[in-house]
């Protein structure tokens, strides 16, 4: 994801340092093993992590600093790390934590582990239900990378979405609703606009995501920091 923003390197080394910064906040992280680079505001993550949960936290701790437009994350996965795990029992692993999980239907959602690489199939009636199956198992030990082609089940769409998701976006607290626009297009809900930072581009999202009658976001907001 990089949206264009006009930073000055001054603004590029500010956020770069608070990235950096930041890190070190995150237990699940080892900064010293993570080189951090910005440009115009889209900060490039590399280096190795010992898991892909760690891949995760590093990934949101850069997301959630202020001037942040976007991240390139460009974290590799130690494979020593993650030797003793066979697929056989990431794959046991995976299907326990779904089957455990309340919010995740019984039997909907089907694991295939390659490598290490988890990925995920099946249809849900809600994103919520989606979004829970990705966080049941991205945390689960030997998990080298998530792939989820979870999918929704097709919904009429309603002629009042688009208002209904507006005011969702205006009752939301975290964001600007007069820079943010939605449209639809039979059960898909697209987004443009300006937000000042990533964490409010991704409540917008989660916003659309709970309208019943939406299949698919396209979140095309930019990231200016100051507008």
């Amino acid at each position: 994801m990089n949206d264009s923003v006009e930073n000055s390197p001054d603004d590029d080394l500010t956020i770069k340092e608070d990235v950096e910064e930041e890190l070190l906040w995150i237990p699940e992280v080892d900064p010293a093993r993570i080189g951090v680079s910005v440009h115009e505001g889209v900060v490039t993550l590399s280096g190795e992590v010992s898991t892909f949960a760690e891949r995760i936290a590093a990934t949101e701790a850069a997301m959630s600093v202020r001037g942040v437009a976007g991240v390139a994350d460009d974290l590799v996965v130690d494979l020593a790390a993650d030797a003793g795990h066979s697929d056989a029992h990431v794959a046991g692993a995976v299907k326990e934590a779904l089957a455990q999980h309340p919010g995740i239907p019984a039997g909907v959602v089907t694991v295939e582990v390659r490598e290490g690489i988890v990925t995920l199939k099946g249809v849900v009636e809600w994103n919520h239900q989606r979004e829970a199956a990705r966080r049941a198992v991205e945390h689960l030990p030997g998990v080298r990378f998530l792939d989820s082609r979870i999918e929704l089940s097709r919904r009429p769409s309603a002629s009042d979405t688009e208002e209904r998701i507006r005011r969702a976006i205006v009752r939301n607290a975290q964001l600007d609703a007069s820079h943010i626009h939605v449209s639809i297009d039979g059960t898909v809900a697209t987004l443009t606009g300006t937000v000042r930072s990533w964490a409010e581009k991704r409540q917008a999202s989660l916003s659309a995501w709970r309208s019943p009658h939406v299949t698919s976001v396209h979140n095309d907001i930019k990231v200016k920091p100051s507008y």
